[in-house]
């Protein structure tokens, strides 16, 4: 199956890619993580086993964009707005629920902080490439 950097990502390529997502290992590197190449290229390595040929970077865009639209219908329904829907939500639901939100509280000063157990926990170790 050839996938080029304007393809759009089928169904079946989402799919594999959430399945990949899912996995407990994949989720806790990937959460709190900003430097995060090195699990996209895993990732993409993976989808190349699965039969869907696409880069870390695509990969890395489409993550984004399911996790942006995936937030953006939460806090719809969150609203009372039940309208809003998108393919793949519960698949999403069940992989993003857990990740704990970092609040941001606004200190005296005007300043925010974070204000979560996430600053706490350490980083992990990945190759930096």
């Amino acid at each position: 199956m050839e996938s080029g950097a304007g393809k759009h990502w089928t169904e079946e390529e989402v799919k594999a890619l959430l399945s990949v997502w899912s996995e407990k290992n994949i989720r806790k590197q990937l959460h709190g993580t900003l430097r995060n190449k090195g699990i996209f290229i895993y990732i993409a390595k993976r989808l190349q086993e699965l039969g869907v040929c696409r880069d870390w970077k695509q990969c890395r865009a489409k993550y984004k964009n399911l996790k942006y639209e995936y937030r953006t219908v939460k806090y719809a329904h969150n609203s009372g707005d039940v309208t809003k829907t998108m393919k793949f939500f519960h698949d999403l639901d069940a992989i993003l629920r857990y990740e704990p939100v970092t609040q941001l509280a606004a200190e005296g000063n005007g300043r925010c902080s974070a204000t979560e157990a996430q600053l706490n926990t350490s980083p992990t170790t990945e190759s930096t490439q």
